[in-house]
């Protein structure tokens, strides 16, 4: 047992420099390599994470653009109608005046036809009374003479 107490102990005395080289391979990979990863990592994360939130803002900033652009083309589109229906009802009023106008002037026309009927209608019963009596006197003086 001595024989196996003393091997393991040169075997482990023959690892000490192992065991050394191991621990400061540990701290030196730590402080060249592990260190300045996780530093840029961390701003890595610290930048992404701002582009996000930088983007988050933006897009909510669009949002906002694109609902103010959306209410103001509804209010403009409002406008517009609005304007389009008040020349209409101008239009319509004024087509309605011209309409009122024209039949205005057609029942003139037609007042002045009528009465232009009846004074010729009157002038032609005038006048066909007057022929009817000198007729009248015809037909009698022609009867009397044949009698």
């Amino acid at each position: 047992m001595d024989q196996m107490l003393s091997d393991v102990g040169a075997i482990l005395l023959r690892a000490i420099p192992t065991f050394i080289l191991v621990i400061f391979l540990f701290f030196y990979l730590r402080s060249m390599f592990f260190v300045p990863l996780e530093k840029v990592l961390a701003e890595r994360r610290a930048k992404t994470e701002g582009a996000r939130k930088q983007a988050k803002l933006s897009i909510e900033l669009a949002e906002e653009k694109v609902a103010q652009y959306e209410a103001q083309l509804r209010a403009a589109r409002t406008e517009v109608f609005a304007k389009g229906d008040a020349e209409r009802k101008q239009w319509a009023d004024v087509q309605a005046s011209q309409i009122a106008a024209a039949r205005e002037k057609s029942l003139a026309q037609v007042r002045e036809a009528r009465a232009q009927i009846a004074k010729e209608a009157e002038q032609a019963r005038t006048t066909l009374a007057a022929q009817a009596e000198t007729l009248a006197a015809q037909i009698t003086a022609s009867v009397l003479k044949g009698a």
